[in-house]
């Protein structure tokens, strides 16, 4: 991380100033949603949420992964379920897509989250001291229901707006092209549909539906 990102995420930032930077990162998202029945809808399925985002959860999330610096998701995962849970969820998912495409998710995440960090940054937001109620089982849960949209489906897409807003989440995807593949960004969002379906009945929250892109 450079310098600049450092001074910006420790730095704190009034709610007005992130609601104002992160309404106009917003307002650029179009080549990644598409418009129906004046709903936006996010690229790979769902309804986008287009309003400000949940900076306390992507704060709970960046902590429970070892911070902006060092972020893992592997790290949050275990945070959040425990070693043995993520370790058979790997394998389950390794089983249903391959090796390659896991890595690829895993990595894809990794890089997800910083680069939606940087862009963050570069709009002016800072994050908020993660809360302190929001580790472990809590804090899956909290990701699952921000991604869940009004259909009752987990979308990644959502989930992704949730924690970066719509603009900023558009970007990132912008640059997993542009950096990787369109494939590359398809398997992220694809993958993280089933992993967090699964988490969601891990949990108990049985009412959360599979996405078409899984």
């Amino acid at each position: 991380m450079t310098t600049i990102l450092k001074r910006s995420w420790r730095a704190a930032a009034t709610c007005g100033a992130a609601v104002t930077a992160l309404a106009l990162a917003t307002s650029g998202a179009t080549a990644q949603a598409s418009q129906t029945s004046g709903k936006v809808n996010n690229i790979y399925g769902g309804e986008a949420f287009t309003g400000a985002p949940s900076l306390g959860t992507t704060a709970a999330l960046v902590k429970a992964g070892g911070g902006a610096e060092s972020f893992q998701i592997q790290t949050a995962l275990v945070s959040m379920l425990g070693k043995e849970t993520v370790d058979a969820e790997v394998a389950k998912l390794t089983k249903q897509y391959g090796q390659q495409a896991v890595k690829d998710w895993l990595d894809g995440l990794d890089l997800a989250v910083a680069d939606g960090l940087k862009r963050a940054t570069e709009a002016g937001v800072a994050l908020p001291e993660a809360p302190d109620d929001l580790t472990g089982a809590a804090l899956a849960r909290a990701l699952v229901e921000a991604g869940t949209g009004p259909d009752g489906t987990f979308w990644s897409g959502r989930l992704f707006d949730v924690l970066l807003s719509h603009g900023i989440h558009g970007q990132v995807m912008e640059d997993a092209n542009a950096a990787r593949s369109a494939a590359f960004d398809t398997n992220l969002h694809k993958v993280t549909n089933q992993a967090l379906f699964d988490v969601a009945q891990a949990l108990g929250m049985k009412d959360v539906k599979l996405a078409p892109l899984h």
